[in-house]
């Protein structure tokens, strides 16, 4: 559902809308290099993929996008790596916070407000304690943010504390076969339900950047684990040379 506050005014400036004229329901960017190394190993059905075709995939998203990308880190994997994903709202991020704290500017929230702001909390609650407590970093979390069947995840209900700490904020890259668009995300709340027929679910941006924000909000994407202990690469749209998308 989405949501609107009566009374609260943004102004939308036509100079800056224009700059995002063709860009406000998808990103149009489509990486043909990455589309071409993937063609004739991701199927054309969407399905769970093989440990063959897993390896391959991963083996080219790290290759191409120049970070070690993984179907299982430390032991854990989700349910699946190829799945429809659906967009979600924007997240509560602090106590106090709401949709239009969102927006940085007019452009931003033209592109990103119509989507509405998400009733309650993440999987893991706030992403700051406060809004005195709130940095880059946690902004950066919510604005790319993924929704993952964590608890679909084989061994969850026998290990529910670990697979809690080791989901939260995890680093994943999300990637359209079709476009080869890609995100570098993390997991911010668990979701959807099995029942909806969708595997994952993408922040507002997320969507945007994969090139999935228009029409019916939802599409087949890759998704896979980051395997980056230093925190070293940056939340938010990659090219192929691991640069990012202006």
């Amino acid at each position: 559902m989405l949501l609107s506050t009566p009374g609260v005014n943004v102004a939308l400036h036509a100079g800056e809308l224009s700059a995002h004229e063709d860009g406000i329901t998808k990103a149009e960017d489509k990486n043909v290099l990455l589309v071409a190394a993937l063609k004739g190993h991701v199927p054309e059905e969407m399905r769970k993929l093989t440990d063959t075709e897993d390896e391959a995939i991963s083996k080219i998203l790290s290759e191409k996008l120049k970070m070690q990308v993984e179907p299982e880190l430390e032991g854990i994997r989700l349910n699946r790596t190829y799945g429809m994903i659906g967009g979600e709202q924007h997240l509560y991020r602090y106590p106090g916070d709401n949709l239009y704290k969102h927006a940085g500017n007019a452009s931003d929230w033209a592109m990103y407000g119509p989507a509405g702001i998400a009733p309650g909390l993440g999987a893991w609650g706030h992403f700051a304690p406060s809004e005195a407590a709130f940095d880059e970093n946690d902004k950066e979390r919510e604005r790319y943010y993924l929704a993952v069947q964590t608890f679909l995840a084989p061994g969850f209900a026998e290990n529910v504390g670990k697979y809690r700490d080791f989901f939260k904020f995890r680093k994943m890259l999300v990637a359209n076969p079709k476009t080869g668009q890609a995100v570098v995300a993390v997991i911010g709340d668990a979701g959807p339900a099995a029942w909806t027929g969708k595997h994952l679910g993408g922040s507002p941006e997320v969507m945007h950047f994969v090139g999935l924000a228009g029409g019916p909000r939802k599409g087949a994407v890759l998704y896979y684990f980051i395997d980056d202990p230093k925190d070293e690469i940056p939340l938010g749209p990659i090219n192929m040379k691991g640069g990012r998308v202006s």
